[in-house]
């Protein structure tokens, strides 16, 4: 049994909930032996990282490829391991740790559920997940941190009057069968997932298994759907100018809310006729992961405590607006997103850790950068972000802000290859007769002069421009197409 379970998790991908660490180091010499402190303060650290941020499984005794090599320790050195985030967290954390074997190497697994406290080492210092790093929180962001994790109660908080059979099995099958666990429903929510508390005579529910799963979920939160409300024109119009053309409600589990929902928004997205390449080709108005990644953003973070309103998506002739009930929770802020920066935070790490699983959040703290990269490609504007009141707002806009000339000559250039100021650079210079000053940049890009030098030189490595003369600011093009 225990090997089957060892096999489900080396089959998945390190990330926001899985870890593996070696108990081993390796130098030019070799492979060594970590001292058993050391490995435990790495325990403690990657712990503290996970329980701060989602949750998550450490697999200790594997290598970053999946190789298990095991924990070769004599019992009493073994037991420090086990006892590291009791010993060297503060507050003392306590995951579940499971002794595994594997023929005959000791494995050790670690499940750690996120927490309403915010965890640091011993040291004083914490930490935080995103993807597959585990990296320092500045100390500026630990308050905010503490402030934001107060929201957590919500989704955790275990429903009075709800049991087992509200909840729809087969959506819980499916889960299952999506992750290849072959425990019974009640078993994962209740050991994986932490959605439901059955230690007791009567199974209790927390409100996050409601939402996921529920037969009838707006009886438990009335307004934890999506409404899809279509304009004509560019402005919403009241009383006799009342100008919506379509409106859909969608009501459903979350586990199959954003299916239901993208299914049916998609019809209404446009495709364009454009010349690309000599040949009229179909292109749709919104890039598909751009709109979808803040539709899905919306469900999985909105605060559900505001229960009186939903996620909202309105559709003018010339913009898609994704609307969140709930302000981005410290220490994600709009000028953050704005700066394309890589942050992650869970304001319902219980849904997040499911809809991540069920494939619907695939890159943590990766979402934000590649919706620029897409509207960039796309020859569009830059995702527009606000607060306003208690709602978050994502604003797509359709109109192009290249020629389809440019647009072309600029899909020379990868994403992995120059960055969106880059590109918009580019593009100015290719209109202005292909060449540009580091002035330029800096007023384009809307960064200061060291980014912009910078950014230059890296462009200048690339062979994509080059100085007008040594040690000139004024530079032109490198011509390609």
């Amino acid at each position: 049994m225990q090997a089957d379970e060892i096999g489900l998790l080396l089959r998945r991908e390190r990330g926001q909930f899985l870890e593996f660490l070696s108990a081993y180091e390796y130098k030019k010499g070799g492979a060594q032996q970590k001292r058993a402190e050391e490995l435990a303060r790495e325990i403690a650290r990657l712990l503290v990282g996970m329980a701060n941020a989602d949750g998550g499984t450490l697999l200790v005794g594997v290598e970053p490829d999946r190789t298990v090599t095991g924990i070769p320790y004599p019992a009493e050195e073994a037991q420090v391991l086990t006892h590291a985030a009791q010993a060297l967290v503060q507050p003392p954390l306590s995951p579940s740790c499971e002794r595994m074997r594997l023929g005959n190497l000791l494995l050790l697994k670690f499940d750690v559920i996120s927490g309403p406290e915010v965890y640091r080492l011993a040291s004083g210092r914490s930490f935080y997940r995103i993807a597959t790093e585990t990296p320092g929180l500045p100390t500026e962001q630990i308050h905010q941190l503490k402030e934001a994790k107060k929201s957590f109660f919500y989704e955790r908080q275990q429903v009075l009057g709800a049991s087992w059979g509200d909840l729809d099995e087969d959506a819980v099958a499916r889960l299952g069968e999506k992750i290849q666990d072959p425990r019974d429903a009640e078993t994962l929510l209740s050991q994986a997932y932490h959605l439901i508390d059955n230690s007791s005579q009567k199974t209790s529910l927390t409100m996050a298994a409601l939402l996921l799963f529920a037969k009838d979920p707006t009886r438990w939160h009335p307004r934890c759907g999506i409404d899809f409300v279509k304009y004509e024109g560019v402005e919403r119009q009241h009383g006799g100018a009342f100008n919506v053309i379509r409106r859909i409600r969608f009501e459903a589990p979350l586990s199959r809310l954003i299916d239901e929902a993208v299914g049916r928004i998609r019809e209404h997205i446009r495709e364009r006729t454009i010349l690309h390449d000599l040949f009229f080709r179909e292109r749709l108005e919104y890039p598909t992961f751009a709109w979808q990644e803040a539709l899905v953003n919306a469900v999985a973070h909105r605060d559900y405590n505001l229960s009186g309103a939903s996620v909202e998506v309105w559709m003018f002739d010339d913009r898609l607006e994704v609307r969140s009930p709930g302000l981005p929770p410290s220490p994600v802020t709009v000028d953050q997103l704005r700066q394309q920066k890589r942050v992650h935070f869970s304001r319902n790490p219980l849904l997040v850790r499911v809809l991540a699983d069920l494939g619907y959040l695939r890159e943590m703290g990766e979402g934000i950068p590649r919706m620029f990269q897409e509207m960039d490609q796309y020859g569009l504007r830059p995702p527009e972000f606000a607060a306003e009141g208690f709602f978050f707002s994502v604003t797509l806009r359709n109109t192009p802000i290249y020629d389809e000339e440019i647009l072309r000559w600029l899909n020379q250039f990868s994403s992995s290859t120059v960055n969106f100021r880059q590109r918009r650079l580019l593009a100015y210079a290719y209109s202005h007769g292909k060449m540009f000053s580091t002035t330029d940049y800096q007023r384009v890009g809307e960064v200061d002069r060291d980014i912009a030098y910078r950014e230059i030189r890296s462009m200048v490595k690339l062979g994509i421009v080059t100085p007008l003369k040594p040690k000139s600011r004024s530079y032109r093009i490198i011509e390609r197409l």
